[in-house]
C-alpha cells in the first residue's frame, strides 16, 4: 500500500467499533485497484486523490459509514450498487453498518477502475440540482395572432425578459369573460407599440 496519510489512520482508529473494519477494507480496496492513489483530507473526512483529482471518499458517522465517487453522476453503475443510495445518507453506497453491507470487492474494484478512466479523460462531474427545467412560456393564440400582424409590437414583446412576457400572458389568460380578454389584448398591443411593459407605470 502506498504512503498512508496519518490523519486518515487516526480517523479510522477514532471511529466507532462497527465502522473501523468497514473503513479499513474500503481503504485497502482503493489502494489495491488504484496503486497510484494519494490519500488526502478535505471537509473533515478522508479523500482519495488520483492525478490531482478527487477519486472517491469515505466517512464515518455515529451509526453508519458512507463511501462515494466524485464522478458518480458520470459512471455507468454496471452492477447496480448505486441503488443503495436510495436508503439515504451521504455517498453512493447508502448507510453501511457492517462489512456485509459492502459490495463485492471485485465489483467495487471495477467501479474504481472506471472512475480512474473517467479522471484520465478529464471528465467533470455534473451539478445535480434536483430542480426541473422550467417549461417555456406559452403565448396565447389570440396574442400570437396579434403579434404576427404587428411586427413592431412583436419585436418589442420578443425583446422583453421572461418576467415581462409572463406579466402580459398571465393578465390575458386570467380574463374570465371574452370581452375582458379582448380589451386586455388591445391594451397589450397598444403598450407594445409604445415599447411599454405591462407594469411600466411602476417602473417595472
Amino acid at each position: 500500500m502506498k504512503q498512508q496519510d496519518d490523519r486518515i489512520t487516526a480517523y479510522i482508529e477514532k471511529s466507532a467499533d462497527f465502522a473501523q473494519p468497514i473503513l479499513k477494507q474500503l481503504r485497502e480496496t482503493v489502494h489495491a485497484f488504484c496503486p497510484d492513489v494519494e490519500e488526502g483530507w478535505k471537509w473533515s473526512f478522508p479523500h482519495f486523490m488520483y492525478r490531482g483529482k478527487i477519486l472517491c471518499s469515505m466517512a464515518s458517522f455515529k451509526k453508519h459509514c458512507a463511501f462515494g465517487f466524485w464522478l458518480q453522476p458520470e459512471m455507468s453503475d454496471s452492477y447496480g450498487i448505486f441503488k443503495r443510495a436510495e436508503e439515504g445518507g451521504m455517498g453512493a453506497l447508502g448507510k453501511m453498518t457492517a462489512l456485509s453491507d459492502l459490495p463485492d470487492r471485485e465489483q467495487l474494484g471495477a467501479y474504481i477502475l472506471e472512475a480512474m478512466a473517467l479522471t484520465e479523460q478529464g471528465v467533470k462531474p455534473r451539478v445535480l440540482t434536483g430542480k426541473a427545467e422550467k417549461p417555456a412560456l406559452k403565448v396565447p393564440a389570440e396574442l400570437q395572432e396579434l403579434l404576427d400582424q404587428n411586427p413592431q409590437a412583436k419585436s418589442v414583446f420578443e425583446s422583453f425578459p421572461p418576467s415581462h412576457k409572463k406579466e402580459y400572458i398571465v393578465w390575458i389568460v386570467g380574463a374570465k369573460r371574452p370581452e375582458t380578454k379582448q380589451r386586455r389584448l388591445e391594451q397589450t398591443l397598444e403598450n407594445l407599440k409604445e415599447g411599454k411593459s405591462k407594469e411600466w407605470k411602476y417602473g417595472r
